[in-house]
């Protein structure tokens, strides 16, 4: 799970439904700083138990060089309202379908961006069309289903789900975190004490925690198919991720020859581990596909 720093947007930043043909969905949109020339707009699709918050830090660096940022919610995460145990809801072509509609409702061509979960459902969106989007970033996604110690946590959190309520599977998840996860410092000091993230964890609907955590352990590999896309590609990561091995995204950017960052110190978030580092690597490969 993503743990931001805070779920209060930065400075500049809006919080507002966003209206698409598919309905609304919650987002945060920063505009580029003022007084720096426009340079694009750029669409952050966040994780599996994530939410658009998750991209609260990247904001204000994104925006000093010239980018407007929207993260969203997707459909049934947090403040995206969803059916609660229609799973057919969650298909992974219904929420690629939701990012097509999200990107029209921007206005124009946009820069896409998905985080680990969200670089799936943004493959599929761009597998279905293309042309709303000027370059696509998988950030700590990999090519198929996720590493067989994931599949396993996911799979206790489904089996947890089809017997008990959110707030029990809440209370649940606290009772197992290891002792130093609940005694860091105040930036981000743990479950037990982040009523942000159980609002988060409560508002977000059954029905998209078990489609979507299904979609992780199967996924199957579509990295040819994303190849023959005419769009310049990102593969962004940390320098360790237990969801997707390095080597699969080293792999991975080599056959989309595709522009590869390794955010030393980050992990799977390098969006909140390290995020004025991850926001150079994107402006700078935003930038080059403005020049190219």
């Amino acid at each position: 799970m993503s743990r931001p720093a805070t779920f209060v947007p930065p400075p500049g930043a809006r919080a507002y439904p966003l209206r698409t043909a598919r309905g609304e969905f919650a987002v945060v949109d920063a505009p580029a700083a003022v007084g720096v020339e426009p340079r694009g707009v750029a669409l952050l699709l966040p994780g599996f138990t994530g939410s658009k918050e998750d991209f609260n830090p990247l904001h204000v660096p994104l925006a000093e060089r010239g980018y407007r940022t929207v993260a969203v919610d997707g459909r049934g995460q947090f403040e995206s309202d969803g059916p609660a145990t229609d799973e057919s809801a969650y298909a992974q072509e219904e929420l690629a379908r939701d990012v097509l509609a999200q990107a029209e409702a921007l206005g124009g061509p946009v820069h896409l961006l998905g985080h680990s979960l969200g670089g799936q459902i943004a493959r599929a969106a761009v597998l279905l069309d293309h042309t709303p989007f000027v370059s696509f970033t998988l950030m700590a996604s990999g090519p198929a289903q996720i590493s067989t110690s994931q599949q396993e946590r996911v799979k206790l959190l489904r089996d947890a789900l089809a017997v008990l309520g959110m707030a029990e599977v809440w209370e649940a998840m606290r009772a197992m975190e290891p002792p130093e996860e609940t005694e860091t410092p105040a930036l981000d000091p743990g479950l037990d004490e982040r009523d942000d993230l159980r609002r988060r964890w409560l508002g977000t609907k059954p029905a998209q925690l078990i489609a979507t955590g299904r979609q992780l352990c199967t996924e199957p590999d579509r990295v040819a198919e994303l190849a023959s896309v005419p769009l310049p590609f990102h593969v962004l990561s940390g320098a360790r991720d237990d969801t997707w091995p390095l080597p699969l995204l080293d792999d991975m950017a080599v056959r989309l020859k595709a522009r590869r960052t390794v955010i030393e110190g980050a992990e799977h978030s390098p969006n909140t581990d390290r995020p004025l580092e991850t926001a150079r690597a994107l402006a700078d490969f935003w930038d080059g596909t403005a020049r190219s």
